[in-house]
C-alpha cells in the first residue's frame, strides 16, 4: 500500500540489518541464538547415531529411532554414536549398561 519511494526506503532500511539497541533485547536474541545453536547440535548428533546404524546394515526399529531422534542429552548421543559402531543390533543402542 505504500507509494514506489517510500517502499524502497523501508526495504533499504530493513537490509541495512536492524541491531536491537537494549541490553534486555540483546540478551535474548543471543539466548535464542544459543538455543537454536544448540538444537541444530542435539538433531545432527541424533541424525549421526541412526547414520552409523544405517550405514552398518542394522534395522532401526521405530522404537529406537523415536528415543534416539528425542534425546536432549548431548553427552547420552555422544555415547551412543560410539556405541552405534560396535552393537550388532540397534535395540542394544538403548541398553543401559553403564557407560
Amino acid at each position: 500500500m505504500l507509494n514506489a519511494a517510500a517502499r524502497q526506503t523501508l526495504e533499504a532500511m530493513m537490509k541495512s540489518g536492524y541491531e536491537f539497541q537494549s541490553e534486555f533485547a540483546r540478551s535474548y536474541v543471543a539466548k535464542g541464538l544459543e538455543e537454536g545453536l544448540e538444537q541444530g547440535l542435539l538433531e545432527a548428533k541424533a541424525q549421526g547415531v541412526l547414520a552409523v546404524l544405517e550405514a552398518r546394515g542394522l534395522e532401526v526399529p521405530a522404537e529406537v529411532r523415536e528415543r534416539v531422534l528425542a534425546s536432549t542429552d548431548l553427552a547420552e548421543l555422544d555415547r551412543w554414536i560410539r556405541r552405534a559402531a560396535a552393537v550388532t543390533d540397534a535395540r542394544e543402542l538403548l541398553a543401559t549398561t553403564g557407560s
